[in-house]
C-alpha cells in the first residue's frame, strides 16, 4: 500500500506543447485574420466541453475558475456530482497522494456512475481498501492528456494497468464504455475528465 501510495509523488510532467518558434514564425508571416482564427481554435481546445459541464456550478469553489486553484481531490470536493468518488478517495487513503501529484488526469466518475454498480458490490468494494485502492488508481494517468491525445490513446495508470482513449470534438470514450461527460477540467494539479461509467482494472 504505502508503495501504491508514492507512486505519483515520482511523476514528472509530459507536455506536448507546440514550439514557441513555430508559433512566432507564424506570427510574422500569417495574415491577422487567419491568426484570429488559429487563437480562437486554441482557445477553445483549452476549454471544459460536455453536457455535463452545464451543471457545474458558475462561480465559488466548485466553479471551473475555482476548481483551477485547488489540486484535484480538494477540487472534486467542491463539486456534488462527485461526491461518491470523494468519499471513496478518503476511504482508501488517497487524497493526500492526489493533491501532491503533479501533472496527472484523473477519470472522474460521477455519483451516477458509481449507482451503475449493485449497492451490494459498490459497499463490498468501499470497505476493501486494498480494491478499493487498485480501482481508484487504475482512474489516474501519471501525464496531463490533451483531448488531442484522447482521439485514439493508450495509457498506463498508476495502477499500471492500461485505459484506451478514442473519439474526437467533445465526445470520448474511456475503454469504449465510459463517456466523457464534461472533459478537459483543469485543476491545480490534473485536468480532469468527468466520466459516466466507473473503469475497472484488468484482473
Amino acid at each position: 500500500m504505502a508503495a501504491a501510495a508514492a507512486l505519483p509523488l515520482g511523476l514528472t510532467a509530459c507536455s506536448d506543447e507546440p514550439a514557441t518558434s513555430t508559433s512566432d514564425a507564424a506570427s510574422t508571416t500569417a495574415p491577422e485574420e487567419g491568426q484570429g482564427q488559429a487563437s480562437d481554435d486554441i482557445a477553445t481546445m483549452d476549454k471544459p466541453f460536455g453536457s455535463a459541464c452545464a451543471s457545474v456550478p458558475k462561480e465559488g469553489a466548485g466553479s471551473f475558475e475555482g476548481m483551477g486553484k485547488d489540486p484535484v481531490a480538494t477540487a472534486a470536493s467542491n463539486n456534488p456530482a462527485l461526491s461518491t468518488l470523494v468519499s471513496a478517495v478518503k476511504k482508501a487513503g488517497l487524497v493526500d497522494t492526489l493533491n501532491s501529484a503533479q501533472d496527472i488526469t484523473v477519470f472522474a466518475p460521477t455519483n451516477d456512475a458509481f449507482a451503475k454498480i449493485p449497492k451490494a458490490d459498490l459497499d463490498k468494494v468501499l470497505n476493501d481498501k486494498a480494491t478499493l485502492t487498485k480501482i481508484l488508481t487504475y482512474h489516474v494517468v501519471g501525464q496531463k492528456l490533451t483531448p488531442k491525445q484522447l482521439e485514439s490513446g493508450s495509457f498506463e495508470t498508476l495502477q499500471k494497468g492500461t485505459v484506451t482513449t478514442s473519439g474526437s470534438g467533445e465526445s470520448y470514450k474511456a475503454n469504449d464504455t465510459s463517456n466523457v461527460v464534461c472533459g478537459n477540467v483543469p485543476t491545480a494539479n490534473a485536468t480532469v475528465y468527468i466520466v459516466d461509467t466507473v473503469l475497472m482494472p484488468p484482473k
